[in-house]
């Protein structure tokens, strides 16, 4: 695997943590097991890992103009709890979950974290 993780920004771990439990916990993924003072959250993803923290210049994080992960759901219920999951943990909806034409009608859906970050989930997705 060439892919060994991804790591975004974060302004509030703790903000952060309930929202990516709350989202990938829709998805089927067991909740944040890092230790609270750890200066970073990590969830694994099959393999890769997700992680979050603050910039390592001390700045405040900032979101990618363009930029997008996309994760995959078991099906469009799937879907659609992901989505209701993060608008009930401070995240806002980039694209109600619904068949999406310019991916050639898979069910996906779309939300910024509370760090602004663009997500996405989808079932049926082929890429390539």
């Amino acid at each position: 695997m060439l892919l060994k993780s991804i790591r975004l920004g974060s302004n509030d771990l703790s903000r952060s943590r309930a929202f990516y439990d709350a989202t990938f916990g829709a998805l089927g993924l067991a909740p944040c097991s890092t230790p609270e003072q750890y200066p970073i959250v990590m969830w694994d993803l099959g393999g890769v890992k997700f992680l979050l923290g603050p910039a390592r210049d001390g700045e405040p994080c900032t979101h990618a103009n363009g930029g997008t992960i996309i994760f995959e759901a078991a099906d469009a219920d799937a879907v659609s709890a992901w989505h209701a999951a993060g608008l009930a943990n401070g995240g806002t909806s980039e694209g109600e979950p619904e068949p999406k034409p310019k991916a050639r009608g898979a069910f996906g859906a779309y939300l910024r974290d509370p760090d602004g970050n663009k997500l996405g989930a989808y079932f049926g997705l082929s890429m390539g």
